[in-house]
């Protein structure tokens, strides 16, 4: 039961985390960002990452070795649906990612403006996985409440 606790616990903080990276990102992301910001995207990007890996990492366990059991996850429409969720989350944040390691790379070298049309494709993408996001929670309340 306290590993159950605690798989819960650190799942819904690291979810929380990563509600408040894309958060971040959303505000960083703007036409007259600096090279030292395009620098602090980029790290705030990779935490995102690795917060993103470790939810997952996380989730695992709590279907593995939770008090439910994994049948109430494989069998649970919603579950999927919040699943699918997460990795349409995931695609969106792929091109994000590849224009911020572009930005930081141009701000390495000094030579840093970053182009309006890039920074509206970054934060419509940004905004769309903040779109996305907000249905893993009420996808995650509708599994504790409609099981398999």
């Amino acid at each position: 039961m306290f590993t159950d606790l605690v798989l819960a616990s650190a799942h819904h903080l690291l979810v929380f985390l990563l509600a408040a990276i894309i958060a971040m990102e959303a505000v960083i992301v703007r036409p007259d960002m600096s090279g030292e910001g395009a620098r602090f995207l980029s790290r705030i990007d990779a935490y995102y990452g690795a917060t993103a890996a470790l939810v997952l990492l996380i989730g695992i366990g709590r279907v593995l070795f939770g008090l439910k059991g994994w049948e109430a996850y494989v069998y649970n429409w919603a579950f999927w649906l919040k699943m699918a969720a997460f990795v349409v989350v995931g695609l969106l944040s792929i091109r994000p990612t590849l224009q911020i390691r572009k930005w930081r790379k141009n701000a390495d070298e000094g030579a840093f403006t970053p182009l309006p049309e890039d920074v509206a494709k970054v934060r419509g993408s940004i905004l769309a996985q903040i779109g996305v996001f907000a249905l893993i929670p009420v996808l995650a309340a509708t599994m504790a409440r409609y099981g398999y």
